[in-house]
């Protein structure tokens, strides 16, 4: 099985995708918090203000030192990383390819059959890349979820391309 993902078809750019890095990524998303109702959604550039204008203040007020929370919150999220189930919005990958003008869906190629969604509905769709801290590797390398959860026991598994037409 390959773990990475071609987005290829009526796109602009062809490109790859890796979801053993998305574990890094600030947009993952904590998938037992997001079906359980406790989720909520962070806007990237508010959210980026605010850490930024917190370092800032702190940088002011105690100067560069670090006090011993920082520490405790870095332990907290690697601990997070290593036992939680994360997915991650498909939408901004398959915009990033820049699909053609005339392009209306896109197909997920599984090694079974093919799944196809239109380009509007990209909004209600979650890759799933990880579960209880660990890859994907048997059934992966992601998992599509619908963003209501109708899919939730049996997410589309295998996944081999995104195929844009």
């Amino acid at each position: 099985m390959e773990l990475i993902i071609p987005v290829k078809g009526a796109v602009k750019f062809n490109i790859t995708l890796d979801p053993t890095v998305w574990i890094f990524d600030d947009r993952k998303i904590d998938l037992d918090e997001f079906f359980s109702g406790k989720y909520e959604y962070k806007d990237e550039l508010e959210e980026y203000t605010k850490v930024t204008s917190a370092h800032w203040s702190r940088e002011i007020i105690e100067g560069s030192t670090n006090p011993p929370t920082l520490q405790t919150e870095k332990k907290y999220e690697r601990t997070k990383a290593l036992t939680s189930t994360f997915g991650i919005d498909m939408k901004p990958f398959i915009l990033n390819s820049e699909p053609l003008p005339n392009a209306t869906k896109v197909v997920v190629e599984t090694t079974e059959e093919e799944y196809i969604f239109s380009l509007e509905d990209l909004d209600k769709l979650l890759l799933k890349f990880s579960h209880k801290g660990k890859p994907l590797r048997e059934d992966g390398p992601v998992h599509i979820l619908k963003k209501d959860g109708t899919n939730i026991n049996a997410p589309i598994k295998f996944v081999t391309a995104f195929r844009v037409e």
